[in-house]
């Protein structure tokens, strides 16, 4: 009778693992992980942090080739840039966009603009406000 053997055979499931690769593994992992991290860090600073002018739409006044918005408009003191507003029609078609510049030493501006739409817009919308 033979006893049985509790050692797996040899070359027969691969080789053992190296804990010197495992090692290597964890800190390429880490450093990645470190590197995605500061990558994402980096955009969002730039596009919350950086971002020198925001608006938003009062109230607006629709006719039948215009729509008068009130827009207030939040910006740094000597920031310029513009804002782009939108109007749509009953059925969802745009009627009408336009940019409206912003400038000067106020940090905060309230101003009526008008924008000529093709058609009835039913809509105002403010798509955003870009810094120069």
């Amino acid at each position: 009778m033979s006893t049985a053997s509790t050692r797996l055979p040899e070359g027969r499931y691969g080789r053992p693992a190296d804990k010197r690769t495992d090692r290597t593994l964890k800190i390429v992992g880490g450093v990645l992980g470190a590197v995605l991290l500061a990558v994402i860090g980096w955009f969002a600073y730039h596009y919350v942090g950086q971002n020198e002018i925001s608006g938003e739409v009062i109230s607006f006044q629709t006719s039948p080739d215009s729509v008068k918005v009130h827009l207030e408009v939040r910006k740094d003191a000597d920031a310029t840039g513009y804002c782009t507003v939108r109007s749509q029609a009953a059925d969802g078609l745009e009627v009408g966009r336009a940019d409206f510049r912003f400038g000067g030493h106020a940090t905060r501006i309230d101003r009526v603009v008008t924008l000529r739409t093709t058609a009835q817009g039913t809509t105002a919308e403010l798509l955003g406000c870009h810094g120069d």
